[in-house]
Protein backbone atom coordinates (compact mmCIF):
# COMPACT_ATOMS: atom_id res chain seq x y z
CA UNK A 1 0.00 0.00 0.00
CA UNK A 2 1.43 3.42 -1.05
CA UNK A 3 2.03 6.46 1.63
CA UNK A 4 -0.73 8.41 0.10
CA UNK A 5 -3.22 5.71 0.21
CA UNK A 6 -2.36 4.80 3.86
CA UNK A 7 -2.80 8.75 4.80
CA UNK A 8 -6.25 9.02 3.43
CA UNK A 9 -7.12 5.84 5.00
CA UNK A 10 -5.82 6.79 8.54
CA UNK A 11 -7.17 10.16 7.70
CA UNK A 12 -10.78 8.82 7.38
CA UNK A 13 -10.80 6.65 10.12
CA UNK A 14 -9.44 9.75 12.17
CA UNK A 15 -13.32 10.79 12.82
CA UNK A 16 -15.46 9.02 15.62
CA UNK A 17 -18.49 8.12 13.44
CA UNK A 18 -16.52 7.05 10.14
CA UNK A 19 -14.65 4.89 12.70
CA UNK A 20 -17.72 3.31 13.80
CA UNK A 21 -19.07 2.96 10.98
CA UNK A 22 -16.41 0.96 9.85
CA UNK A 23 -16.02 -1.22 12.84
CA UNK A 24 -19.84 -1.97 12.27
CA UNK A 25 -19.12 -2.52 8.20
CA UNK A 26 -16.48 -5.18 9.03
CA UNK A 27 -18.63 -6.86 11.47
CA UNK A 28 -21.33 -7.07 9.03
CA UNK A 29 -18.79 -9.11 6.38
CA UNK A 30 -18.95 -8.95 3.08
CA UNK A 31 -22.88 -8.82 2.67
CA UNK A 32 -22.29 -5.43 3.72
CA UNK A 33 -25.73 -3.04 5.39
CA UNK A 34 -27.77 -0.27 3.66
CA UNK A 35 -27.05 3.53 4.50
CA UNK A 36 -30.53 3.79 6.30
CA UNK A 37 -29.41 0.97 9.18
CA UNK A 38 -25.96 2.49 9.31
CA UNK A 39 -27.16 6.01 10.55
CA UNK A 40 -29.48 3.91 12.47
CA UNK A 41 -26.92 1.31 14.50
CA UNK A 42 -24.60 4.61 14.59
CA UNK A 43 -27.25 7.26 15.86
CA UNK A 44 -26.27 9.51 12.82
CA UNK A 45 -28.77 12.16 10.88
CA UNK A 46 -29.08 10.10 7.02
CA UNK A 47 -27.56 12.95 5.88
CA UNK A 48 -24.30 13.30 8.10
CA UNK A 49 -24.25 9.28 6.88
CA UNK A 50 -23.90 10.08 3.26
CA UNK A 51 -20.91 12.67 4.17
CA UNK A 52 -19.24 9.96 6.57
CA UNK A 53 -19.71 6.63 4.07
CA UNK A 54 -18.80 9.31 0.75
CA UNK A 55 -15.61 9.91 3.10
CA UNK A 56 -14.56 6.16 3.33
CA UNK A 57 -15.53 5.27 -0.03
CA UNK A 58 -13.22 7.90 -1.12
CA UNK A 59 -10.38 6.60 1.11
CA UNK A 60 -10.94 3.39 -0.45
CA UNK A 61 -12.64 1.81 2.56
CA UNK A 62 -15.65 1.07 2.00
CA UNK A 63 -17.61 -0.59 -1.08
CA UNK A 64 -20.71 0.56 -2.54
CA UNK A 65 -23.30 -1.62 -4.59
CA UNK A 66 -26.90 -1.41 -5.88
CA UNK A 67 -29.05 -3.65 -4.59
CA UNK A 68 -32.82 -3.13 -6.26
CA UNK A 69 -33.25 0.88 -4.53
CA UNK A 70 -30.64 0.18 -1.90
CA UNK A 71 -27.27 1.29 -2.05
CA UNK A 72 -25.43 -1.56 0.17
CA UNK A 73 -21.89 -0.81 1.72
CA UNK A 74 -19.49 -3.55 2.77
CA UNK A 75 -15.93 -2.48 4.21
CA UNK A 76 -12.97 -3.08 1.63
CA UNK A 77 -11.37 -5.81 3.25
CA UNK A 78 -8.50 -5.66 0.75
CA UNK A 79 -7.97 -2.03 1.78
CA UNK A 80 -8.10 -2.92 5.51
CA UNK A 81 -5.90 -5.83 5.19
CA UNK A 82 -3.37 -3.76 3.33
CA UNK A 83 -3.40 -0.81 5.62
CA UNK A 84 -3.00 -3.29 8.96
CA UNK A 85 0.09 -4.93 6.47
CA UNK A 86 1.81 -1.36 6.25
CA UNK A 87 1.43 -0.53 9.46
CA UNK A 88 2.49 -3.36 10.73
CA UNK A 89 5.45 -4.31 7.88
CA UNK A 90 8.16 -3.54 10.23
CA UNK A 91 6.84 -5.52 13.45
CA UNK A 92 9.13 -7.51 15.15
CA UNK A 93 12.17 -6.35 13.69
CA UNK A 94 11.26 -7.33 10.39
CA UNK A 95 10.42 -10.77 11.51
CA UNK A 96 6.96 -12.56 10.34
CA UNK A 97 4.60 -12.64 13.73
CA UNK A 98 1.28 -13.71 12.72
CA UNK A 99 -0.98 -13.89 14.44
CA UNK A 100 -0.32 -10.63 16.16
CA UNK A 101 -0.73 -12.32 19.73
CA UNK A 102 2.66 -14.11 18.89
CA UNK A 103 4.46 -10.74 18.67
CA UNK A 104 6.84 -10.57 21.57
CA UNK A 105 5.86 -7.52 24.19
CA UNK A 106 8.46 -4.67 25.00
CA UNK A 107 10.09 -4.81 27.77
CA UNK A 108 9.68 -1.77 30.33
CA UNK A 109 13.41 -0.89 29.29
CA UNK A 110 12.56 -0.53 25.76
CA UNK A 111 9.51 1.04 26.42
CA UNK A 112 11.40 4.27 28.42
CA UNK A 113 13.55 4.48 25.65
CA UNK A 114 11.00 4.91 23.09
Amino acid sequence: MEPEAVIKALGALAQEHRLAVFRLLVQAGPDGMPAGLIAEAIGVAPSSMSFHLAQLAKAGLVIQRRQSRSIIYSANFGAMNGLMGYLTENCCGGVSCSPAAACPPQTCEERDVA
